[in-house]
């Protein structure tokens, strides 16, 4: 049933919309329901168009910087193991999902979009792992190890969260391809990393460019 549910959140968005079980380039030791491109035979309608920017499914693809991040805590899972993670603006649940994979004592996907939340559902069955759902921030457990966020400095006003995670946590692992500097001198880079969104939606080259940023001993002024 978890396609079909899905599906059923796509089709708000896009009439002919459906996800389809993909594993992305950049973190191909997850599968996630995402969105199917072969259902565009053709352009999108006006009307298609308006829906699709009145209200992205931004779950329905796996950013580059949510396939980075994954990679990276799959790769060093020594970050997570046996602590409680909550990943915030979770979208299709790629980073909880690497978390639960990693052996993190909780793995929890936040986000305030309830489709969101049922995708980053069905993506832990299709891994068979099991992640918790938040749909509020400020209604978080109070004893979180570790803040992950990817792709979520897009908006100058979402600047502010650095502090927030960092007082939330005693560590924090971001990922992002928008901003060349964060302004923060706290996290630091681990690494650069080239991905694209998938499925492909040729953006600017520039987005493509992951880093990678690490706070320990957060909680910190």
């Amino acid at each position: 049933m978890d396609p079909d549910i899905l599906n059923q959140h796509l089709a708000k968005t896009l009439s002919r919309g459906r996800v389809a079980a993909t594993a992305p380039a950049g973190c191909p030791d997850i599968s996630l329901y995402l969105f199917d491109p072969r259902v565009l035979e053709g352009p999108l309608s006006h009307e298609e168009a308006q829906a699709v920017v009145a209200e992205p499914a931004y779950w329905s693809f796996c950013w580059a910087s949510g396939q980075v991040l994954a990679a990276y805590i799959l790769a060093n899972p020594h970050l997570v193991k046996g602590r409680k993670v909550m990943d915030f603006g979770s979208g299709s649940g790629v980073v909880a999902i690497a978390a639960a994979m990693a052996g993190a004592r909780e793995a929890i996907a936040c986000d305030i979009d309830p489709a969101a939340l049922d995708a980053a559902a069905a993506n832990a069955r299709l891994n068979g792992v099991s992640v918790s759902l938040c749909n509020d921030w400020h209604a978080r457990p109070q004893d979180v190890d570790v803040v992950t966020a990817a792709d979520v400095l897009y908006d100058p006003e979402n600047r502010p969260l650095l502090s927030v995670f960092r007082h939330a946590a005693s560590s924090v692992l971001l990922a992002d391809s928008r901003l060349r500097n964060l302004g923060d001198d706290h996290y630091r880079q681990q690494e650069m990393i080239e991905a694209r969104t998938w499925p492909d939606l040729n953006e600017f080259e520039e987005f493509n460019r992951v880093r990678v940023y690490l706070v320990e001993q957060a909680c910190i002024a």
